[in-house]
């Protein structure tokens, strides 16, 4: 009989314990937050990042684009820069993208030169 009282209580007190894990949070008790922080860039981080925004976006654009009455998406990057600045980054974008596409079109030129001195 000893055994089974003994059983009996240790079987109730895993019982209460696991019900008192599993019960909802009192307001008495808060549950920790987590804060994150966005990292602060400096103003010439913030500009670098708008540019190669800029340059990612002009990137992007559809063959059919027509800058004369197609617009570009501001990138997210680009928020909070003054308009004189975010206007320079967009050149800026705007001519690391133009090195881009030359400088792919050279490596093409000269991949079909080297295919074409290796034809016999």
């Amino acid at each position: 009989m000893r055994r089974l009282t003994t059983a009996v209580l240790a079987a109730t007190a895993l019982l209460l314990a696991l019900t008192g894990c599993s019960s909802p949070k009192s307001d008495s008790n808060p549950s920790p937050t987590l804060t994150t922080t966005t990292p602060t860039l400096s103003v010439a981080e913030q500009r670098e990042a708008c540019v190669d925004a800029w340059a990612a976006t002009i990137g992007a654009r559809p063959t059919d684009f027509n800058p004369e009455t197609d617009t570009d998406p501001t990138p997210d990057a680009c928020a909070g820069l003054p308009e004189s600045d975010s206007l320079d980054a967009y050149m800026d974008g705007l001519q690391q993208s133009n090195k881009a596409g030359r400088d792919e079109l050279q490596r093409q030129i000269d991949e079909a030169a080297s295919d074409d001195a290796q034809t016999p």
